[in-house]
């Protein structure tokens, strides 16, 4: 029987006009070699402001993910948002899967747009496109903020016992929900204090996989399986921007260990501040804190203080996603 209503599908239209009224254009960019790019842009462009990318994860687009994000942050700046490759209107007749070629696209499109320079903040998988365009076009970029994206992680990591589920196919059918017991799965993951099963109803976890998970399943599990492909710690390459990472102190996608290996990788030039009682998804579970933290290091340009906390030992945790779930969304990844 046809849905003559979508709860999700409303919520999406009231994110579009936020995003309108925010100032913000929708846009599509033909990259000319099979590659399609959607991405929200400045009206009007204003060059007194500096330039602010913002990267998504996985899980719905990136309207849900940005969507709070977008009204605090715009005062400061030019801001881009856009759909990474399989995400939104973004796709690619190409077979390239990996955080690279996202970066490539990216990067891309932000020269399509005339910007030069900028600033971003990856948020989960976005995370790791960010770290890839930082270390691929370091010239452009400015100052970085990964948000719980396991960059560091190892091929060996899989096996060795670090993520909850070390099986990388068990992982995908997790990350790209087929069905709403998945997406509870996914939720109980990503958040720290997931909303008890009873007031998520079936019905609207399954409307929100109907508009939200059923484009470019295929490729997006295949996303998954690049991540882990042939990684080792000592082929990533060092960053040289001042760099902001944020973890979920309860993180059980991307254990907070993860973390504090990629600011070791780093060095002085990383800053770690654990948000304390939240998961995955703190972006969702304390917004306020999150903004704090990113207005902070990308307006005031001050550097928080790394956050001295001990590595949880039994923090066994999963591989990569995003969550947003009091809103049948997922807010990371």
């Amino acid at each position: 029987m046809t849905r003559c209503f979508s709860l999700t599908a409303a919520r999406n239209r009231c994110y579009k006009s936020s995003f309108i009224k925010a100032g913000l254009r929708s846009t599509i960019t033909d990259l000319q070699d099979g590659t399609v790019m959607h991405c929200w842009v400045p009206r009007t462009h204003n060059d007194s402001k500096p330039n602010l990318l913002l990267i998504h994860g996985l899980g719905a687009n990136t309207m849900w993910q940005w969507g709070d994000t977008i009204r605090k942050m715009i005062p400061f700046f030019n801001i881009f948002v856009p759909d990474l490759v399989f995400f939104g209107d973004s796709y690619t007749t190409r077979p390239e899967r990996s955080e690279s070629f996202q970066a490539q696209c990216v990067m891309r499109l932000m020269e399509a747009n005339s910007v030069k320079k900028l600033s971003l903040v990856g948020l989960s998988y976005g995370g790791f496109v960010g770290y890839s365009l930082a270390a691929q076009f370091s010239e452009a970029v400015e100052r970085v903020v990964i948000c719980c994206a396991g960059v560091c992680m190892e091929e060996k990591d899989l096996k060795e016992g670090v993520f909850k589920v070390s099986d990388l196919e068990e992982a995908a059918e997790i990350l790209v929900p087929q069905t709403p017991e998945k997406l509870r799965e996914l939720l109980g993951f990503a958040m720290f204090k997931p909303p008890p099963s009873t007031l998520v109803p079936s019905c609207l976890l399954a409307d929100f996989i109907d508009v939200m998970c059923t484009e470019y399943t295929e490729e997006k599990k295949a996303l998954i399986r690049a991540i882990p492909k042939d990684r080792k710690l000592s082929n990533i390459t060092r960053i040289s921007q001042p760099t902001l990472i944020l973890w979920g102190e309860y993180d059980k996608i991307f254990p907070l260990e993860l973390g504090h290996r990629l600011q070791r990788h780093l060095g002085d030039n990383a800053h770690l501040v654990v948000i304390k009682g939240t998961g995955h998804a703190f972006i969702v579970e304390k917004p306020k804190e999150c903004y704090r933290h990113l207005k902070s290091f990308l307006v005031d340009l001050q550097p928080p203080p790394s956050t001295p906390s001990p590595i949880p030992n039994n923090e066994n945790h999963l591989l990569s996603c995003k969550g947003e779930a009091e809103k049948i969304t997922l807010k990371t990844a």
